[in-house]
């Protein structure tokens, strides 16, 4: 029994932080490419949201962000990188500030923030994100509608 359940925390943890990798969803900065991704919380493994308190319910989605340096002889390596940000409704109205935290996985830092989901609207993302020390924070927004499963 607590052979499975590791190994479902483990493959959920994958999950958390390979999100962007398979949606692709990525900017490039320099040499850093900004990953992030939007998902219902309800598809988190129960597992995993317990160790990182992340609440599970079908109104709640969870934005994970995660940057990637590409270093001179091509291998990549993560990089600790704050986000701040907003989130709002097309028009700019209603905007509210974004809570992120970090999560480490082995060596792998992401920022991750938990709202409540506008059914069946768009929500634009507008995010800061401290990619590097010795540069101004890169912006990124995008824009995600959301539906509630019943």
């Amino acid at each position: 029994m607590m052979r499975h359940s590791l190994i479902a925390l483990a493959a959920g943890l994958a999950l958390l932080l390979t999100l962007p990798a398979q949606a692709q969803q990525y900017e490039q900065v320099g040499n850093h490419q900004i990953h992030y991704s939007a998902v219902n919380t309800s598809f988190l493994p129960e597992e995993v949201a317990r160790e990182h308190g992340i609440q599970r319910s079908r109104v709640m989605a969870l934005l994970n962000v995660s940057v990637i340096e590409e270093l001179e002889d091509g291998s990549t390596r993560p990089v600790s990188a704050p986000v701040d940000g907003r989130i709002g409704g097309l028009d700019g109205s209603d905007t509210q500030p974004l809570s992120f935290r970090s999560v480490r996985i082995g060596d792998a830092p992401s920022q991750v923030a938990v709202f409540r989901i506008r059914e069946d609207e768009p929500m634009r993302f507008d995010l800061r994100v401290h990619h590097d020390r010795n540069a101004e924070p890169a912006e990124l927004s995008f824009i995600q509608r959301f539906y509630i499963d019943r």
